[in-house]
């Protein structure tokens, strides 16, 4: 039934709520309405060559110095641009807080600069008559120490990225605008790109590239180095902080050159005229992973060659990075590619771009044999025990954390059980995984994600452009293998919420996810490498080596009880705390009524907490199912 008010009823109702949210007689402004001056990027070639000339010599302050020209066509309004969305990223890191000295000049004569005051990236000035070139000088003032963000310099090694140190002129795609570096590093150094140069007396003279390829091509140097040839294309450039650790057995280098072997059968193309694996060995730089077309930035602690057996958790990165040439490189999200480097890049596909790299990162370091099949499956456990010990799948989509590089910058979280990370990666492994299995149930064992690799990467073999895909691209693909519908299948899973984490694709491939009492090796080693007690799966904690409290699993024992994070952790049932005490106290308590008892300082705080957990010990294995090979085990055999 309809019911009828009086108008003036109605009208009085309107103003009392206009009243209520406007008080008579207060100031209520209306905004300033915001002009955008600067040029949107054209597909058009920009008029002469940028060239940009660095000094990397101060080591011990870590400043680069920076002389760059810009050649302009004429007079009028210019902006030049600061690189912000850096690809890899997935988000605005450029860091334009470090860029000091700005002093731009024409003709000797200073030109003032006006930094946008929305857009605090981009410097407009006013390019005087008469004026061919812009002579401009800057420093950057890079980190030096870790909360300033990485440290890129050492006194022995120095990681350059163009993009830190260059501006670029507003209104071309940066495909579109050439330009040539000159670098000069400290005396008897090497340094390596994927840009040919030539060096003499420390300066490298580099290629002429355009600058979305300079961007794209960082340099690694420093005082101890060592290059192996992996293929005719592919090049292993190791620095380290001293020559010890440059001594890999020819046996490493073996393993390394099977991984470049088993990536391009896999694939069926190669996406670059050359590859350069830049790998520094250090405990001083800045770690980092980080793609690129024709290289990588790959920072692993001392230990990758002189201690084999206990590095093998660092041995994921060269395969995941060296994935991306193709993927995330060569095939890219449409999504996430952008004329230049202000426009924003979206990442509604990053469960491709990062989730199927994560998925050929561990399949390939196990054909290679950089890591072992059977460390590759207890990894494939420790994955699967993660995700489905994150109880934010409750309410958080996996598709809603490939926001999270912009909604976090990648600053730790608190809850991270409850409130994802970027769960894209390894969520997105267990769905590629369950693509493969899918796969190979559907087609009787004659199809897998071997075929989806071959069709979506393995074409136009030579070509390091970037050819791009949506959604529905990804669900053909599929279908041109084996009929089914994928996108629904793909859309329900990066969609779902209050649903078991997506672990069936090893139960179909021949595994199951069990727990036992007895950790794997690869659970030790990473405890190790990480110095952490890892409790996750039985009370809920991880507890470091000064004895905080890293991480409270949500809803977890040791939650319920009242542990926050940041907590340190003094006694354990009546004893001063050791991560032994500790876990003796999970597997004595197993069976009994009693609790574990922790004391527990917050601050100024000290706290008896009981943690009711009695089930032992819990640590994640991949189980065989039945005998005979399965399709986990022809998915980890080399091709």
């Amino acid at each position: 039934m309809i019911r009828s008010f009086p108008v003036m009823t109605l009208l009085a109702s309107i103003s009392a709520s206009a009243s209520a949210q406007v008080p008579q007689g207060n100031s209520a402004p209306q905004p300033v309405p915001f002009v955008d001056t600067i040029p949107a990027p054209r597909d058009v070639p920009y008029p002469g060559v940028i060239t940009l000339d660095i000094d990397a010599t101060d080591t011990e302050r870590g400043i680069f110095r920076v002389k760059e020209t810009i050649p302009v066509a004429g007079p009028g309004r210019m902006a030049l641009l600061y690189p912000k969305f850096l690809p890899g990223t997935h988000a605005a890191r450029g860091e334009i807080e470090k860029l000091t000295g700005l002093k731009i000049t024409a003709g000797g004569r200073p030109i003032p600069w006006t930094r946008d005051p929305v857009d605090v990236f981009a410097f407009h000035i006013d390019v005087p008559e008469g004026a061919r070139r812009l002579d401009l000088e800057f420093q950057f003032a890079s980190a030096t120490k870790s909360d300033q963000g990485r440290i890129v310099v050492t006194p022995t090694m120095i990681s350059l990225q163009p993009n830190s140190m260059s501006l670029y002129p507003a209104g071309h795609y940066t495909r579109r605008i050439p330009v040539k570096m000159t670098v000069k590093y400290p005396t008897g150094w090497t340094a390596v790109s994927a840009i040919p140069a030539r060096s003499s007396a420390g300066t490298y003279s580099y290629d002429q590239v355009n600058y979305e390829t300079l961007v794209d091509s960082p340099v690694l140097a420093g005082r101890y180095y060592k290059e192996w040839a992996l293929s005719p294309r592919v090049d292993l450039n190791v620095f380290a902080d001293n020559p010890a650790e440059l001594a890999a057995r020819p046996e490493h280098i073996d393993a390394h050159r099977r991984l470049v072997d088993q990536s391009v059968k896999t694939f069926g193309a190669q996406h670059y005229d050359r590859y350069e694996f830049l790998l520094s060995i250090t405990d001083q730089l800045g770690g980092i992973g980080l793609e690129h077309h024709r290289s990588s930035e790959n920072g692993v602690n001392p230990g990758y060659f002189i201690d084999w057996e206990n590095s093998v958790t660092r041995r994921n990165l060269l395969p995941h990075e060296f994935s991306h040439s193709w993927d995330g490189k060569f095939r890219r999200g449409a999504d996430q590619w952008a004329p230049d480097y202000r426009t924003p890049t979206r990442g509604s596909l990053l469960w491709v771009y990062e989730g199927q790299t994560q998925f050929w990162g561990y399949v390939l370091q196990a054909r290679s044999g950089i890591v072992s099949k059977q460390d590759t499956l207890d990894a494939y456990a420790l994955i699967a025990a993660n995700l489905q010990n994150a109880r934010g799948r409750e309410w958080r989509p996996m598709v809603d954390t490939t926001n999270d590089p912009v909604i976090s910058a990648r600053r730790p979280k608190g809850w991270a059980s409850w409130q994802r990370s970027e769960d894209y990666y390894n969520e997105g492994l267990l769905i590629w995984m369950e693509v493969d299995a899918m796969l190979r149930r559907q087609s009787g064992g004659r199809r897998s994600i071997d075929d989806f690799a071959r069709a979506f990467y393995g074409m136009r073999d030579g070509d390091w452009g970037e050819l791009t895909y949506d959604f529905d691209d990804v669900a053909q693909t599929l279908n041109g293998i084996q009929p089914y519908d994928w996108a629904g299948f793909l859309r329900r899973r990066i969609t779902e919420t209050g649903q078991p984490a997506p672990i069936g694709g090893f139960a179909m491939n021949g595994y199951r996810l069990v727990y036992t009492a007895e950790p794997t090796s690869i659970f030790g080693k990473t405890e190790r490498a990480g110095s952490i007690v890892n409790l996750s799966y039985s009370i809920g904690l991880i507890v470091n080596k000064d004895a905080e409290v890293t991480a409270s699993i949500w809803d977890s024992p040791a939650f319920k009880a009242g542990i926050d994070i940041g907590a340190t952790i003094q006694a354990v049932n009546g004893q001063t705390y050791s991560a032994d005490r500790l876990k003796a106290a999970v597997t004595t308590a197993k069976g009994t009524r009693d609790p574990i008892r922790l004391l527990i300082k917050s601050a100024d705080r000290v706290r008896e907490v009981a943690v009711d957990y009695h089930d032992g010990p819990r640590y994640p294995r991949l189980e065989k199912v039945g005998s005979g090979e399965n399709g986990l085990d022809r998915l980890l055999a080399p091709r």
